[in-house]
């Protein structure tokens, strides 16, 4: 602990809000805290103030939250603060340290019980008992139906009643469920183990069981804090009242319009009723926005203001606190394809002009999307990460999916249309055109198919000849493309498309050590960015063709205003009136955008301004004089038909020297710089800084890292020359 914190130090800095919710009394807290408004400050600052004035003792505090990650940064925080000894932690990690620890008592002289390391063997065993044997889908659907029901204190004779009510899209009959979800209580009990959700459960039974466990456990945390209160559950709820046993010490910290996950069990009705259920309960709003511009604040305020039902009733106005940035942009592509390789475009120019790739994401709905955005990316050599899923040609159905198409290829007629031959050759692995299936994880699965059968019909448009030109035929060529490519003219077979597939699933498999994030709404949430994508904004997509209630419909909204508030600076929100190139143009965007935001079309928008970030240019043909838009044609300065006056001598040795720098770094070559780069670099041959910056992609970070050794290469000096000291080889 921190002793010379005192608390004047810990109250400095705070915003009249924010203090006033640190020197609340005692008593039952509810800090309404918008995104970005400070409120993991607001509550560590509240423990730290009470330790350092002398109202508790850090060992009697016990904060909890939903990650592990935040009860880390719990902790920090107040270490720094001169609380240490607080104990932060999520509410199975508390609740199992104490069954750990009061083993030998509550199991009478056993050992804890052991846990389930994963619910599938033990559900397909109960599935096949009660007569369904099915594939990892319906196991991962029905744990999590049972992982709800545990989670919302339902037991297996009241699950299809209340199932029924909730209005669950269910894998099987609910009676069915029912069935398999006793039979998996059975085994488990049988094999002398308990699951995650049953932590929980154990703890609550511990304290109700046993008093002299109960009394030694309150006895010791005597105030508490839970972070993220609005994705609370029932089973959570129950612990933290077992914990409390009437007492009023509790500060909770929520935003009811950042309720997402009601799928899993989580509510805010015990945000929103707190007031109600603690009648000498402070409120406390934070609503300044430290996070993101006036523009983006504003943004987030239109959609939400929008909102009905309970959680609206707690909706939060923010008032941005940082200077003006640029206004967020609406944009409305053709289909699919031309949205991601705009959204690839816009992040290449972002990075050229000093945006870490770190510090971009591309955010959608559904993890399915990732495809066509993992591919654009890739072709335009800009590195990604993906964050809470896999790849997409890492996914275990599509890698059989894959396997069922070159399995198809023998037999396959090369005349036969595309795309219900690939249809036919799904059918292996059991996918169907109709409807996709209930439950989240065999419907995942089907759309990660279906969206198999989209570029089969992007493929078959671009190179039938009746639609625009595929992601592969725009795409800049960075050496991923074997020389036989422009060969394949209008081959629609279902070898060249299974030809295809492996091409991009080798471009997805380049090694990256910092990248564009790509993730799902649902798994952003809690981080932040200095430029957010939000991507596939059209209805059907988000709200999601699922949502056929108000409260379901409300998610969706909630989940849209997520993603605008993970924005710091720059945010992008998109939409395709088709899915594949060349189909269909019959999507609207979603119903959540504001009607009078500005549109644009295909045209790349201006870059975020920053003081230490250079702007985006107009970049003209230097031959014809044409305005350029194409990436590639940007980066070489001249239409891809102008003339080209290359010296080739020059780009070999620049790409010698990119690849022994790389090497050095332990990067691939084209987060030195990319082909089309060098390219521009060798016809241009830039005599100083001021020409060499010109060329479209290269901004102040690269010359600063390179510039000196390109101009020394072009003005004649070898590649052994320029090589820093140790990357020569």
């Amino acid at each position: 602990m921190k002793e010379s914190v005192t608390v004047d130090d810990v109250l400095a800095g705070l915003d009249d809000e924010q203090r006033a919710a640190v020197t609340a009394p005692a008593g039952p807290l509810c800090i309404l805290a918008g995104a970005g408004t400070g409120k993991t400050r607001a509550i560590t600052h509240r423990i730290a103030h009470r330790v350092r004035s002398g109202q508790v003792q850090p060992q009697q505090v016990l904060a909890v939250t939903f990650t592990a990650r935040a009860a880390a940064e719990l902790r920090a925080r107040l270490g720094l603060l001169g609380a240490g000894g607080v104990s932060a932690r999520t509410f199975h990690a508390a609740a199992l340290r104490q069954l750990r620890y009061f083993a030998p008592r509550i199991f009478h002289g056993r050992a804890m019980p052991e846990l389930v390391d994963s619910k599938a063997r033990l559900i397909t065993l109960a599935a096949a008992k009660t007569g369904h044997r099915g594939e990892r889908t319906l196991a991962r659907d029905l744990a999590s139906e049972i992982e709800w029901a545990k989670s919302s204190l339902v037991e297996p004779g009241d699950y299809p009643e209340v199932a029924t009510k909730a209005g669950r899209e269910l894998p099987l009959a609910a009676d069915q469920v029912a069935a398999v979800f006793a039979e998996y209580e059975r085994a488990k009990r049988a094999a002398g183990m308990i699951d995650f959700e049953d932590v929980l459960r154990s703890a609550v039974w511990a304290m109700e069981e046993h008093q002299d466990v109960a009394e030694q456990i309150r006895s010791q945390y005597r105030h508490f804090v839970v972070d993220e209160y609005q994705d609370v559950n029932p089973v959570q709820q129950k612990l933290l009242e077992t914990w409390l046993a009437g007492r009023d010490d509790l500060t909770v910290v929520g935003d009811a319009s950042q309720t997402i996950y009601s799928f899993t069990g989580a509510t805010s009705g015990y945000l929103v009723d707190f007031p109600r259920t603690h009648k000498d309960a402070t409120v406390v709003r934070l609503f300044r926005d430290y996070r993101s511009t006036p523009q983006v604040v504003a943004l987030a305020n239109t959609v939400i203001s929008q909102a009905r039902g309970a959680e609206a009733r707690l909706r939060l106005e923010l008032v941005g606190q940082r200077p003006a940035g640029p206004e967020p942009e609406v944009r409305d592509f053709p289909d699919e394809p031309a949205e991601a390789a705009a959204v690839a475009a816009r992040c290449a120019a972002l990075i050229d002009a000093g945006t870490p790739p770190s510090e971009i994401a591309v955010l959608y709905r559904i993890n399915a999307q990732s495809e066509v955005y993992e591919g654009a990316l890739a072709d335009a050599a800009v590195p990604y990460v993906l964050q809470g899923s896999e790849r997409f040609f890492e996914r275990g159905e599509i890698r059989q999916a894959m396997v069922a198409l070159r399995v198809a290829t023998r037999t396959a007629d090369p005349s036969a249309p595309l795309v219900p031959t690939v249809a036919e050759a799904l059918d292996a692995v059991g996918w169907r055109s109709e409807n996709p299936p209930a439950g989240g994880a065999a419907r995942e699965k089907w759309e990660a198919l279906a969206a198999l059968v989209g570029l089969a019909e992007e493929f078959a448009a671009s190179r039938g000849g009746g639609g625009q030109a595929s992601r592969a035929d725009r795409a800049v060529d960075h050496g991923q493309r074997d020389s036989g490519d422009g060969d394949r003219g209008g081959d629609t077979s279902l070898a060249a498309f299974t030809e295809e597939l492996d091409r991009r699933a080798a471009a997805q498999h380049a090694p990256t050590v910092e990248g564009v994030t790509l993730a799902s709404l649902h798994s952003a949430k809690g981080l932040e960015w200095d430029a957010v994508f939000l991507v596939g904004l059209a209805d059907g997509t988000l709200p999601t063709v699922y949502a056929k209630t108000p409260e379901a419909l409300e998610e969706e909204r909630r989940l849209l205003y997520v993603g605008i508030t993970r924005a710091r600076e720059w945010l992008w929100l998109s939409w395709a009136a088709a899915r594949a190139a060349g189909g269909r143009q019959s999507r609207r965007p979603s119903r959540f955008l504001p009607t009078g935001t500005p549109r644009t079309g295909v045209q790349a928008p201006a870059a975020p301004r920053k003081r230490d970030r250079a702007a985006v240019r107009s970049v003209s043909c230097r031959v014809c004089g044409v305005t350029l838009m194409d990436a590639m044609e940007r980066k070489l300065g001249r239409c891809a038909t102008c003339p080209s006056e290359m010296d080739e001598e020059l780009l070999e040795r620049l790409q010698d020297w990119r690849a022994q720098v790389a090497r050095a770094a332990k990067v691939p070559a084209y987060v030195v710089f990319t082909d089309a780069t060098l390219t521009a670099i060798a016809e241009q041959l830039p005599s100083g800084e001021p020409q060499l910056v010109s060329i479209a992609g290269i901004g102040p970070r690269k010359l600063n890292l390179y510039g000196e050794a390109v101009l020394a290469l072009v003005a004649g000096k070898s590649v052994a020359d320029v090589l820093p000291e140790g990357a020569a080889g």
